[in-house]
């Protein structure tokens, strides 16, 4: 299904993503490229359905797919309403000849991300005005291993119970919070052994999940 929007806004972003230092190896590159404008094209045209009522006329009941028009068109992916938790999760793998492989490289990932670059102009809750969308990590999952064996490890932050989330959850209401990461412990779940970790180890490690909740 193809939502139309006002062509004046329908490609604009809260925050302007130009301006973003999008690193390689970085999840702002990732979210980046997850979010690019694309030109639909030769294949990949789009079928219009006011282009084909014009070609076959108002009337005329189109079951032929020789009657159908398609059009060179403008795709791009954004967020329309800004989640109470935020769960991004990486491609690992990439095909090799005939085989997956899995894709090893450190991808960095800040303690507080921005997500008002990849967010529509209209974002449903996102107040007028606010050019900010901001989000605290507080867990991540890393795998260690190959594609056929390996284990699973979590990072976590133990911290105090962020209310205005709750708000959030509850009445779908947002506050302007802090703009700081939420203050807290990290500790390194592996099996049943919990340690305590600084937060230069968490973020030097190998993530495959990361969970981030929402500040402002």
């Amino acid at each position: 299904e193809v939502s139309t929007d006002d062509p004046e806004t329908a490609f604009c972003t809260l925050a302007n993503r130009e301006e973003l230092n999008h690193e390689e190896d970085s999840i702002h590159h990732c979210l980046y490229q997850f979010t690019r404008n694309e030109t639909l094209t030769e294949t990949n045209k789009l079928l219009c359905d006011v282009c084909t009522q014009r070609h076959c006329g108002p009337k005329n009941n189109i079951k032929s797919e020789k009657n159908c028009v398609y059009t060179n068109a403008k795709k791009q992916m954004l967020v329309s309403l800004a989640p109470p938790i935020l769960t991004l999760h990486l491609k690992r793998f990439q095909q090799a000849g005939f085989n997956l492989q899995k894709v090893n490289r450190h991808i960095k990932f800040p303690e507080v991300i921005d997500l008002a670059p990849f967010c529509t102009a209209k974002c449903k809750n996102v107040a007028e005005g606010n050019t900010k969308v901001l989000y605290s990590l507080y867990g991540i999952v890393e795998h260690s291993g190959t594609m056929r064996s390996g284990h699973y490890t979590a990072y976590v932050k133990m911290r105090a119970m962020n209310n205005h989330l709750s708000d959030l959850v509850l009445r779908g209401q947002s506050q302007a919070l802090e703009t700081e990461p939420i203050k807290g412990q990290w500790f390194h779940i592996s099996d049943t052994h919990v340690q305590p970790v600084s937060v230069s180890k968490v973020l030097s490690s190998q993530a495959y999940l990361l969970f981030y909740e929402r500040l402002l």
